[in-house]
């Protein structure tokens, strides 16, 4: 990404969050002026569609990708539950001020609850790990093992091409989590919020439903859970046993995750969609819905060993992932215009020392 470039994507990224900050502080005073409903999701419609134009305007593969995720997918979701007065945005009493709207609204943002009133837990309890933020040094692992990684794409034409997904895998994991922890200490230093934990060790998962439902992306989850799975699953109740209802439930879900990926992917590479995607997303609902079915059949409390069940969920997300996630984002070049933008950033970092050296040298001999 060369110099002008990236001054330009800069500039572009004011201009899409400044319109972001404007649109939601437009749909905040909606909360005071208008009642849920028809009427109010008549006005929020067209931030809506704003939301899913802004991502256009920019082209780094992660500013873009960032941007979208946030307010094309995340926020679009949660205004349209704001309109229906359900959600974060319209659930919290009391109201949001506007700051913390806007932060709710376009980042992962979670609302604690009020602390007791003895100024902290009470001796003996333990944080619920899932619920949890993850240790300093947990963070650090990850990036010295990203560090390490990017080092290894040095030799890319020397390794089998199996290796290079394994590890474009846990770079996109890494990467998003990484990115996560620096807006968790940005939102907690500006307004005082926790940024709701979005991974949870998905490596360690021992079912589809451990991976889905409790490990991978959080946030999408708890999103997804209230404006598709409990809609459809109340839905299918009536017409199906309340056993079998979450079924349908869960293939609606992973529809929905589908066409929201697809339009990521769209935002990054600009080219026409294949569907492998969709097709990724389709097959694990199945896949999960076969699953459910079988533990509810056979009425299973206890699965496989936790080492196998752990080892066999891991192979199979990730020979899937090989076969229909990854090629779409490498056939955007996505992962070269990562590193060009790797390289750039390296470039700019090394111009400031440099700077700064012949700055403090100079100020020395003076």
């Amino acid at each position: 990404m060369a110099m002008a470039g990236g001054e330009s994507e800069v500039y572009g990224l004011i201009k899409v969050w400044a319109s972001v900050f404007s649109a939601l502080t437009y749909c905040c005073a909606l909360g005071k002026l208008t009642r849920p409903g028809a009427g109010r999701l008549v006005f929020v419609l067209p931030i809506v569609g704003l939301f899913l134009l802004l991502p256009l305007h920019l082209s780094s593969v992660h500013l873009c990708g960032s941007t979208a995720f946030f307010i094309a997918w995340l926020a679009n979701f949660k205004l349209l539950m704001f309109a229906l007065g359900k959600g974060p945005l319209a659930s919290s009493n009391p109201p949001l001020s506007l700051p913390n709207f806007i932060a709710v609204a376009s980042l992962p943002i979670k609302i604690q609850p009020n602390p007791p009133q003895d100024g902290g837990q009470k001796a003996g309890a333990t944080k619920d790990p899932q619920k949890g933020h993850k240790s300093v040094f947990n963070y650090g692992i990850k990036l010295l093992l990203l560090g390490i990684m990017l080092r290894v794409y040095d030799y890319s034409d020397h390794l089998p091409q199996v290796v290079l997904w394994f590890i474009y895998g846990f770079h996109i994991y890494f990467c998003l989590e990484i990115i996560l922890a620096g807006a968790a200490v940005l939102a907690r230093a500006a307004l005082g919020m926790e940024l709701e934990p979005q991974f949870n060790e998905p490596y360690l998962s021992t079912s589809l439903q451990d991976f889905w439902g409790r490990r991978w992306n959080i946030m999408v989850t708890s999103i997804l859970r209230p404006t598709v799975y409990e809609p459809v699953l109340s839905f299918s109740t009536r017409l199906i046993s309340r056993r079998y209802a979450p079924l349908p439930a869960v293939f609606s879900t992973f529809v929905v995750s589908a066409i929201m990926h697809e339009l990521i992917f769209y935002y990054l590479g600009r080219i026409r969609p294949t569907w492998e995607i969709t097709g990724f997303f389709l097959f694990h609902g199945m896949c999960l819905m076969g699953e459910i079915a079988i533990k509810k059949q056979l009425r299973l409390s206890r699965g496989l060993p936790r080492p196998l069940a752990a080892f066999l969920t891991f192979s199979f997300v990730m020979v899937t992932a090989f076969w229909l996630f990854l090629p779409p984002l490498l056939r955007c070049r996505a992962d070269i215009r990562a590193f060009e933008e790797y390289s750039a950033i390296g470039e700019f970092a090394k111009d400031v020392l440099s700077h700064m050296s012949v700055s403090k040298a100079f100020n020395t001999s003076r």
